[in-house]
């Protein structure tokens, strides 16, 4: 695969995953633990599929393979999950994608925390530039009272990136086993909490289609496309691209359904976009210099 056909295939990605707001809006009555249900559900044949071809038949091969970062990072990915439907369904599309994008500063800090990575100047300053910005979202959901679903946003983001620190510190090269055991892991949490809270796992079939078709072609295929293109597009490059989904996800529930972000959304989101893009220049720049230093060594 060639760097412009990886470029794409992220940029179709991010253009899916940007439906997802979209989507959990046409859920009429059901839970969101019962949307996790169904959307897992959704997910994992989707991503069993995906990983029977890549490793010519041995799926659980590649997935033992991931090993106990795998275990621990599918379980990060529950409260990502879990976080992020709740989000979507307490406060408007744009603060929760503008929460989400704030994951690669979540793992950073946890990188250097847990692993003891180092962190660049430059990602320093932009984690000081989105916290500004997240700060600025925090107290427009005070005033909003959507500050419940922008703290399950930030669980989220934090999920993400938990999952993300767990997987270098297991050397883990390929994610899309873990994502599937955080598929599995999620139904199961899911329905027992419903057990527990002795509500209903079958939903209307109306919300039950929704959440199982943004599991298999929202969330899944999605993640396809994004390993596939991944594999030839640098990290720091991935941080910009996967910016589509924040920058569309808002625009089609506004076109769609008449939903617009607040005023200090806005503002805040801008100043947290602009830490994300900062940081992803930055990287990007760093990177195409050691290349150019690479070749120029005899």
């Amino acid at each position: 695969m060639r760097y412009g056909q990886g470029v794409v295939l992220c940029l179709v990605a991010g253009s899916i995953w940007s439906l997802m707001g979209l989507g959990l809006r046409q859920i009429e009555g059901a839970s969101v633990w019962a949307i996790l249900f169904w959307r897992s559900l959704g997910m994992i044949p989707v991503l069993m599929a995906f990983l029977w071809w890549t490793s010519c038949g041995r799926p659980l091969a590649s997935i033992r393979a991931v090993g106990v970062a795998g275990v621990l990072g599918g379980l990060g990915l529950v409260f990502a999950f879990a976080g992020a439907i709740y989000a979507f369904q307490t406060t408007t599309v744009a603060n929760a994608l503008l929460f989400f994008a704030a994951s690669p500063f979540v793992a950073a800090v946890l990188g250097r925390i847990v692993l003891r990575e180092a962190v660049r100047p430059a990602t320093w300053v932009a984690i000081g530039i989105a916290v500004f910005g997240i700060l600025i979202m925090v107290r427009d959901g005070l005033d909003t009272g959507a500050f419940v679903g922008n703290m399950a946003a930030l669980l989220s983001a934090a999920g993400f990136g938990t999952f993300s620190v767990v997987l270098r510190w297991g050397r883990v090269g390929d994610m899309l086993p873990a994502v599937l055991l955080g598929g599995v892991f999620s139904a199961i949490v899911a329905a027992a909490v419903l057990v527990v809270q002795g509500a209903v796992i079958v939903v209307s079939v109306h919300d039950m289609g929704v959440a199982l078709a943004i599991g298999a072609f929202v969330v899944a295929l999605g993640l396809v496309l994004f390993t596939l293109g991944s594999r030839v597009v640098p990290a720091a490059e991935l941080t910009l691209l996967s910016l589509i989904e924040v920058l569309l996800g808002p625009i089609w529930v506004w076109l769609f359904l008449g939903e617009t972000a607040s005023g200090n959304t806005l503002i805040g989101g801008s100043v947290l976009l602009a830490a994300v893009l900062l940081n992803g220049l930055a990287g990007a720049a760093r990177k195409s210099a050691e290349g150019v230093a690479d070749r120029s060594v005899p």
